[in-house]
């Protein structure tokens, strides 16, 4: 009986081990995640594991499986007997996300032309609203968080969660270009108009206008943030 509440034991205590690591791992994700999309962590800059789990007060393993999720979400590169290295996203790459983009974008806008509320349209009217009053004074700050709660609004409403989530994937990889793009080429004023124009075509609920309308607003962030990449790839953020 002994021998068996000790296998028992054993068991738990490799769940919970188990369960602890898996813990950590997902808060050293979150963190790491947070410090590289808000330009904590630069493109090309090195992450140093040493460090981290020290500040973390973790081991170095969570980190690195951390680290292996970040390199599948895009977002790190692995380089053998060198280290981890936030990635620097490249023109091509970032024009090839950036036409998935538009596509997935254009499918939101016609979703959503079918289905949309007037609760929702009315939500959308007001977020529109005040990025346009944020464009009109220039302020960046508060229009870029907005922007991005705007654009993930839409595709909640749409109510396509795997359409969501793709989104969301390919959103983080572009991410660290962004805020920096809207000072790139038409910048905050045609970026609010573009998003009147949006919502001009979901209010006539026509589901073909409103995909173009959308693919044309991704379109030109494509241009935005191409126009940007090279600053972004001498290590800005």
């Amino acid at each position: 009986m002994s021998e068996q509440n000790s296998d028992i034991r054993t068991r738990v205590a490799e769940t919970l081990e188990i369960l602890r690591t898996h813990s950590l791992t997902t808060i050293v994700l979150q963190e790491l995640e947070r410090m590289i999309l808000n330009g904590e962590l630069k493109p090309g800059e090195r992450i140093n594991e040493k460090a981290l789990a020290a500040s973390q007060l973790v081991s170095r393993g969570p980190i690195r499986e951390a680290c292996r999720r970040l390199e599948q979400a895009g977002l790190v590169e692995i380089i053998v007997n060198r280290g981890v290295f936030v990635r620097k996203l490249k023109p091509k790459d970032a024009a090839d996300l950036c036409d998935i983009r538009a596509s997935m974008s254009a499918l939101a806008g016609r979703i959503l032309a079918a289905v949309i509320t007037d609760n929702q349209m009315a939500t959308l009217k007001d977020m529109v609203g005040r990025m346009e009053r944020m464009a009109a004074v220039g302020d960046i700050g508060a229009y870029y968080p907005l922007n991005v709660e705007f654009h993930d609004t839409i595709l909640r409403f749409a109510g396509n969660e795997r359409l969501a989530a793709m989104c969301a994937a390919i959103d983080k990889e572009l991410y660290l270009f962004r805020r920096r793009s809207l000072h790139v080429g038409i910048g905050l004023d045609r970026s609010a108009a573009e998003h009147r124009k949006m919502i001009a075509a979901l209010e006539a609920r026509d589901a073909e206008r409103a995909a173009q309308v959308f693919a044309e607003h991704a379109n030109t962030g494509k241009e935005r943030l191409l126009g940007a990449l090279p600053e972004a790839d001498d290590g800005g953020a």
